[in-house]
């Protein structure tokens, strides 16, 4: 396993990371600037909010230093960076800081209200940080969805406890009205003010 695959030991979190890894990898050379489900950002931008979110994770259980830019203001500018060890060493970056977390810990420190969660939450709610933005990228790029049953359980599951304060902030849309035979995967995205039917065209 390479660094950038390092394993946090935490489900949630491993197939999320997954997710955006494969999401990214699969992104063409001219598909940076293409629009997505955020409507005010293109490809590049939400790898780059992306990054700066799970960095922000990490440097909340650790205390290392945040994300060098503005995760909410992505510049967009690609030139000279290498998407995937961009990603990679975000995303080591927070499975190593949550492979150190005691699992015992009653809660941990988090970037996003209400700061303090129990570990399972905690690295669950980084992981729909980055599964949310895996799915944004896949579908801006014409890629299949990366969320499955089973990752967007635990997701809904952990977006229920975080969500509604975040909304506040801009972070995430008001939600959209569940739809007659919406399964686990457009449960979680309405939930999270996304259309699951989202397309580029």
């Amino acid at each position: 396993m390479s660094d950038d695959m390092f394993s946090s030991g935490w489900d949630v979190l491993d197939a999320s990371h997954e997710a955006l890894r494969t999401a990214v990898r699969a992104v063409p050379a001219d598909g940076w600037d293409l629009p997505t489900p955020c409507t005010e950002w293109t490809v590049a931008q939400v790898l780059q909010h992306a990054v700066g979110d799970q960095i922000g994770f990490a440097a909340a259980l650790t205390g290392e230093p945040g994300p060098g830019f503005d995760p909410f203001a992505p510049s967009g500018e690609m030139e000279g960076v290498d998407p995937t060890a961009f990603l990679g060493d975000a995303l080591a970056r927070a499975a190593k800081a949550w492979a150190g977390v005691d699992r015992d810990a009653t809660e941990v420190p988090t970037p996003v209200p209400p700061h303090k969660m129990s570990p399972w939450s905690g690295s669950a709610a980084c992981g729909l940080d980055a599964a949310v933005h895996a799915w944004d990228i896949a579908l801006a790029t014409g890629g299949p969805s990366p969320l499955t049953p089973e990752l967007a359980r635990p997701l809904l599951k952990v977006a229920r406890e975080i969500v509604e304060p975040l909304r506040s902030y801009g972070a995430y849309a008001a939600a959209l009205d569940p739809q007659e035979g919406d399964e686990d995967e457009a449960l979680l995205l309405r939930y999270l003010g996304r259309d699951p039917r989202w397309s580029a065209s």
